[in-house]
């Protein structure tokens, strides 16, 4: 008799791995399939960047040691569209690890728990008594897709991908650092903005460094795309010649993202979960892959109903204040008084972390004090 799967994952990246972690922390008599087109280590293009929430997903999930090994970042410097510059100490520190190296050691956790793994390209998805057939041989209870931002999976279901104007399209690689300088830099362009290029150090003399766009952005352009990203990062980052380079699309978060169709759970970059304000994934892919391995193994009557109520309450109010923002970020204008004023106040720019690479939310006073701002530095432009 064929085996059944409590859960089948597809994609072995922080999402897929932290839903398979999940599963067999609260069943450890699950059965877990864990698929991914690759054998592991493998490269995957990315910031690099794990903020103190990836972190809080690491410990929830059993492994509070992961990246111990790897030295946390503490400064944090952002420049905005128009050259108002705010360097800080964060209030929680940052890790930067590649991701051939940190998704090995997640799939290699998963290993370790009792998750099998397999390298298995998945093509087809159908539904039968209940279950959900993958590729007409695995039978599983539920199937949760983590297949990245090009998702199989997501096509399958017949899930619209995020439209243009929704997608960011980034290149990455990796430079050596002069000095000891051990702080993360955020550089935005007021050209073709939204735009920003980054330095993130990792510990070991090198920094993961790149730049990313709108997908529109860089259409209107009229110039090849390798052309328009590389040369704006050396642009930005001149002292810091990368090499490695490889673009990778960002499907940026709307505000709702669809958890899922049916048995079938949608999490991190499949489900266009991206911060669209920065970039930031992995947080949110820890976050909602936790998510779904939960729902799967306690909630088998309707796996998706409990994801979507659980997806909400966590990260709910956060999107749609992101979506709110992003909106408003249009103009580079605003992101200089949020800039502005996060460099004369310390609480605003804890917040526009919390905000960028968490689940943080806007109070009310804080965001009339940077509209103020921004209306001010508007009339004295006019002026």
């Amino acid at each position: 008799m064929a085996t059944v799967w409590d859960l089948v994952v597809v994609g072995g990246g922080p999402a897929g791995s932290a839903a398979a972690l999940r599963a067999k922390q609260l069943d450890p008599g699950a059965r877990v399939l864990l698929l991914d087109r690759d054998d592991f280590p493998r490269d995957k293009a990315c910031g690099d960047g794990i903020a103190a929430h990836g972190g809080d997903e690491l410990a929830l999930l059993g492994l509070p040691d992961l990246i111990a090994d790897y030295r946390p970042t503490r400064r944090l410097s952002v420049v905005s569209p128009g050259g108002v510059r705010v360097s800080a100490t964060v209030a929680r520190p940052n890790h930067v690890v590649p991701r051939m190296v940190f998704d090995a050691r997640l799939v290699a956790a998963a290993r370790a728990r009792g998750v099998e793994v397999r390298r298995h390209r998945v093509r087809s998805l159908d539904a039968a008594d209940g279950h959900v057939i993958v590729d007409g041989e695995v039978r599983a209870r539920t199937v949760v897709a983590a297949d990245g931002a090009h998702s199989t999976v997501r096509r399958v279901l017949g899930v619209r991908p995020a439209p243009d104007r929704h997608t960011a399209i980034a290149v990455r690689g990796y430079a050596d650092l002069p000095g000891a300088d051990d702080a993360q830099l955020i550089a935005m362009q007021r050209a073709g903005w939204p735009a920003y290029a980054w330095s993130f150090p990792i510990g070991d003399g090198t920094a993961n460094v790149g730049f990313g766009m709108l997908l529109p952005r860089l259409r209107a352009t009229g110039l090849p795309g390798r052309q328009v990203l590389h040369g704006r990062l050396a642009e930005l980052l001149p002292d810091l010649p990368a090499r490695d380079l490889r673009a990778h699309h960002l499907p940026l978060s709307p505000g709702r993202p669809q958890p899922g169709a049916g048995r079938v759970l949608l999490a991190g970059d499949a489900a266009g979960l991206v911060n669209p304000l920065t970039g930031e994934g992995i947080y949110y892919a820890l976050l909602s892959g936790r998510l779904a391995g939960e729902a799967a193994v306690t909630s088998t009557g309707d796996p998706l109903a409990a994801y979507r109520r659980a997806l909400r309450g966590a990260l709910g109010r956060h999107l749609l204040t992101t979506d709110v923002l992003a909106r408003v970020a249009q103009s580079p204008g605003f992101i200089d008084a949020a800039i502005e004023t996060a460099a004369r106040r310390t609480e605003v720019f804890d917040l526009l972390v919390e905000v960028g690479l968490g689940a943080g939310t806007v109070p009310v006073p804080l965001m009339w004090a940077v509209v103020r701002r921004w209306l001010a530095r508007s009339l004295r432009r006019e002026g």
